[in-house]
């Protein structure tokens, strides 16, 4: 089992990789090659065929929520390739997708949705399963969560990140987040999008129902917009867990990466071009 982040905000070792603000995970286990999300442009492809890795053969795509910065690669991704990969999308992917970036007071100033529409995937014949269950299993060893319970107190939703519901711009409460899970032998390893309802709900509800083992979590934590108190709250959940690695990247910051490599002695920056193998 292989995984490769194709995009990510920053460089790793290989200073010739594109990099963008957005994220996009190769995913290649068994026969399976499995995008989970696509960035923002097609710098993830360019990125792709410089490290030899043929992205004709993706066969599913998992997009983690509708924000730009995770799916607006996808249209690059089908005009680049004659391909027609199985999407798993949750149930509130479209429902909930038009998006928007707003002030305190509500007022919209940004669309940060996606570029595309269930037509535009329908229109080229590709399936779309739409995730509604807790846990979908989707191969032998790959699982998406879904639903995440919102328990942990000092979790809090964005107030500037809003849906547009008729005229009005409610919280967006991210009900459409989805996680994958990697079941290896060692436990399970998470990838994250965002994190968007909370990585410690995100975590406990996944604990709660699957009873295994959190091998490892990588990806998107979304704490850039928290305050010192959380982070360490943050710290603290994770402390009480077994994990072996921690690979945050995207939306966490440079402040909150800091405190966890202070901290955790299995902590990395994952970075454009990182790759665990498992």
């Amino acid at each position: 089992m292989r995984i490769t982040t194709l995009i990510e905000d920053l460089a790793g070792d290989n200073k010739k990789l594109k990099c963008e603000h957005g994220l996009s995970f190769l995913i290649e286990v068994g026969k399976e090659k499995i995008l989970f999300d696509t960035g923002e442009t097609d710098k993830f492809i360019w990125n792709a065929e410089s490290l030899n890795i043929d992205l004709k053969r993706v066969n599913k795509v998992i997009l983690s929520h509708a924000h730009h910065d995770h799916c607006n690669g996808v249209r690059k991704l089908l005009a680049h390739y004659d391909i027609a990969p199985k999407f798993y999308v949750s149930e509130h992917f479209f429902k909930d997708g038009n998006k928007y970036r707003c002030t305190e007071e509500g007022k919209a100033h940004k669309y940060v949705g996606a570029d595309f529409d269930e037509e535009f995937l329908s229109n080229r014949r590709i399936e779309i399963e739409y995730v509604n269950e807790n846990v979908t299993k989707i191969s032998d060893d790959v699982y998406l969560f879904a639903n995440f319970d919102r328990n942990i107190d000092f979790e809090k939703n964005n107030h500037s990140l809003r849906v547009k519901k008729g005229n009005e711009y409610i919280i967006d409460k991210f009900e459409d987040e989805i996680v994958v899970g990697l079941d290896t032998k060692k436990g399970l390893l998470l990838l994250l999008g965002c994190s968007h309802p909370g990585i410690t709900n995100i975590i406990e509800t996944i604990v709660k129902r699957t009873s295994k083992k959190t091998y490892g979590i990588v990806g998107g934590t979304h704490l850039i917009e928290a305050g010192e108190r959380r982070i360490k709250k943050t710290m603290q959940y994770l402390k009480n867990m077994d994990t072996k690695i921690l690979g945050f990247s995207h939306c966490t910051d440079e402040i909150a990466e800091k405190m966890f490599e202070e901290e955790f002695e299995q902590f990395y920056a994952n970075r454009t071009g990182s790759v665990i193998d498992v």
